[in-house]
């Protein structure tokens, strides 16, 4: 059944309400610090080692991600984070640096971005986009579902259905109904031999976020049907105490990898997809999405939280003590021998606890767009709170 959204959701405690407001003001002050005024663009990441606290590069596909979520903020909100700079203008700078670009995910979120914010020239990024032929080239699952979600944005100046219909049949095509999972790599694709059974966690949320958003705009059952299963499997293989794990079997369904376990899974991208399918279907998910929550402000692999209020940023992830990505490659050997062979005692040999201290912007960004201040609202029962809201808590 397809059907619109609007309920309150009362699941959340008091608690994590609060977290969530948190959140949404560190993200805005967080993001102010890592825009480059300069270059037009957010930096790559914030990092903290041996030598100190900096922020490393610069990054078009995490300035695309920021200008999607700052398209549903209050112009305040967005003026202040990009110095007093116009968004459209930040956009149309980054319209003009991909217009070149051979990297389809940047492209498609530009293009996502420009969309979003009813830019007179995202058909720049469509006109690359389509010369990159992203419905018929063997790019990652991940890219093609920014490329659907881009062509779905409700934007009445450019209709765009063939090639988002083109698109959401190749993510379907993706779609394993063994495991009501979608694999990395589209059929036909040649994904190196040990891994190719193998998805990750944002294989599984973009598809569904894509598909749910396809449904809305088109109302097909079959893209619904997928975003759905695959949803109601990832809420199945939650950890116990909320963790989004990393790696899947997609010829089983099961866990290959827990580790490493990203924040932005916990409080951003599992959100962002689980309500874009409950905006269309009604589907409810609200456990999951808090018990994730829950596990970031209080992990127990480690003493502590990711949320680090004193440095002013969300840490990246917490990974297992080990050299290299050594867990997940010897679990996707194992499983690759036989779909039911784990390697024993990593927990011990390879201890999870190390985190990994640095913060990128995508991630502040996500957590803007999966938590719009009329979402924010509504977890509290105000339903006719939005706008103020949100620039009050960008002034919290």
């Amino acid at each position: 059944m397809i059907q619109r959204s609007t309920q309150s959701l009362p699941q959340f405690s008091e608690a994590t309400q609060k977290a969530i407001g948190e959140l949404r003001s560190l993200s805005i002050r967080t993001l102010r610090r890592m825009y480059l005024p300069e270059q037009g663009l957010f930096a790559y990441r914030f990092r903290r080692d041996s030598a100190g606290d900096r922020l490393e590069g610069v990054s078009r596909r995490y300035s695309a991600i920021v200008l999607i979520a700052l398209a549903g903020e209050p112009e305040e909100i967005s003026s202040e984070i990009l110095a007093g700079q116009s968004i459209q203008d930040v956009c149309s700078r980054l319209l003009c640096s991909v217009r070149q670009s051979n990297d389809v995910g940047e492209v498609a979120l530009a293009l996502w971005a420009a969309r979003a914010l009813h830019h007179r020239d995202a058909w720049t990024a469509l006109d690359r986009l389509k010369s990159l032929a992203p419905s018929e080239r063997p790019y990652p699952t991940v890219e093609v579902s920014w490329a659907l979600s881009a062509l779905v944005v409700e934007n009445e100046d450019m209709v765009v259905e063939s090639l988002a219909e083109e698109l959401a049949k190749r993510l379907l095509a993706t779609f394993q109904k063994d495991s009501d999972l979608f694999s990395h790599w589209p059929a036909g694709a040649a994904p190196s031999s040990l891994r190719a059974h193998v998805a990750c966690f944002a294989d599984l949320v973009y598809p569904i976020h894509a598909l749910a958003s396809y449904c809305r705009a088109t109302y097909n059952t079959d893209a619904l049907h997928a975003a759905q299963c695959c949803a109601r499997r990832m809420c199945e293989l939650q950890g116990a105490q909320g963790q989004w794990w990393w790696h899947y079997d997609v010829r089983t369904g099961q866990v290959v990898e827990r580790f490493p376990i990203y924040a932005v899974h916990q409080d951003a991208m599992g959100p962002m997809a689980l309500f874009a399918l409950q905006e269309v279907s009604g589907e409810d998910h609200t456990p999951a999405i808090v018990r994730g929550l829950q596990w970031l402000i209080d992990p127990p692999e480690i003493s502590g939280s990711l949320i680090d209020a004193q440095a002013g940023v969300i840490w990246r992830k917490i990974a297992r003590h080990e050299p290299g990505k050594l867990a997940r490659s010897l679990q996707a050997g194992a499983s690759r021998l036989h779909p039911a062979l784990r390697v024993p005692g990593l927990d011990i040999a390879l201890r999870p606890g190390r985190v990994d201290r640095e913060c990128r912007p995508y991630h502040l960004g996500w957590i803007l767009y999966a938590w719009p201040a009329d979402r924010v609202a509504r977890v509290a029962g105000h339903a006719g709170e939005s706008q103020h809201h949100a620039a009050a808590l960008a002034n919290s």
